[in-house]
């Protein structure tokens, strides 16, 4: 629309034959009101681009948003399910921790277990030494729960328990650990104590001979616990080593590649490692093995509670239960 003044400015300068107003303030004048001029076909490209750019940015915006709120949804419903999973899982696991306690008493612990179809002949335990605590609280935790766990196992007239500790602390200190096992044992089962003995791969067994008592007993009560402690150089470097040895000794003709089996594999690990366990335990919340021997658990069952944190009889009994009600299909 024509501003009333700019139109009575231009007459009034026609009526005068434009010598009011100069050729430039006459073009100042109608600028505003002429139509804007026609863009180079490259600037009408850029222009083009410029507009579906802050098209597409608006969309991009709006679909990055989209994409945060869906997250933060899921996010937060996966987050609410974990809580309320983790709060269930520890009020149950408290009950069984107080309906189950063993009191130290070997006896209730037999009773648990006396009437499963089957028990274990061998039993293995993943532990992890905690190495945040000070002044070497984590290495006293980590042999205090390795002795429970052998007095569970004699209890349970379980023969043999293997440990293993991934960073191989507990290794270095096996006179401390038998001492700490003796005394546990000593604690549980009084004048009745059974033998045991400790070992490591490639380290001497400490051994200690039953009490007098407990070698009268005439029922079928445990007579001696094997105890052996692993870590990590144990598995996959046990393996790599065995394989190395056999492939010396047939560059050298000391053994024929037709002679190297499964077999011969197998039962060279179960010398110098450990035999295949029947029951592998996990006290942790996730079913994480840690670098454990892998040979060894190719037909292991395994069983943790989940959302469980730390060492408790409870988690051990239900690993019993597990055992017991298991199916082995051998290669079926």
């Amino acid at each position: 629309m024509f501003k009333p003044r700019d139109i009575e400015t231009y007459r009034h300068d026609e009526k005068l034959g434009h010598k009011l107003l100069t050729p430039e303030e006459r073009i100042r004048l109608l600028k505003p009101y002429l139509p804007s001029p026609p863009l180079h076909p490259s600037e009408q490209a850029n222009k083009r681009a410029m507009e579906n750019e802050q098209r597409l940015g608006v969309r991009r915006l709006i679909k990055r948003h989209w994409h945060m709120l869906v997250f933060t949804i899921v996010h937060a419903i996966f987050s609410l399910y974990i809580r309320i999973r983790q709060a269930y899982h520890q009020v149950v696991n408290k009950i069984s921790s107080v309906y189950l306690h063993h009191h130290r008493a070997p006896d209730l612990i037999y009773n648990d277990v006396k009437d499963l179809r089957r028990l274990p002949k061998h039993l293995s335990v993943i532990l992890n030494l905690d190495e945040d605590a000070r002044g070497g609280t984590g290495l006293a935790k980590l042999i205090e729960e390795a002795s429970d766990i052998a007095a569970w196992c004699a209890s349970a007239r379980i023969p043999q328990l293997s440990i293993y500790e991934k960073t191989g602390t507990l290794k270095g200190y096996l006179p401390r650990v038998h001492r700490s096992m003796t005394q546990k044992l000593a604690a549980y089962f009084g004048p009745n104590t059974p033998g045991i003995g400790i070992r490591a791969p490639h380290c001497p067994s400490i051994e200690t001979a039953p009490t007098l008592a407990a070698s009268r007993i005439e029922n079928d009560g445990l007579k001696h616990l094997s105890v052996m402690i692993l870590s990590a150089e144990d598995g996959r470097d046990s393996i790599v080593d065995l394989t190395k040895t056999l492939a010396d000794m047939s560059q050298r003709g000391k053994i024929s590649t037709s002679d190297i089996t499964i077999e011969l594999v197998d039962a060279e690990l179960s010398e110098s490692v450990i035999g295949e366990p029947d029951l592998l335990l996990l006290f942790g919340p996730r079913v994480e093995l840690v670098g454990y021997p892998p040979w060894q658990v190719r037909l292991t069952e395994i069983s943790h509670v989940q959302d469980n944190e730390g060492v408790n009889y409870q988690v051990f009994y239900r690993g019993l239960l597990k055992y017991a009600g298991a199916q082995m299909r051998w290669g079926r």
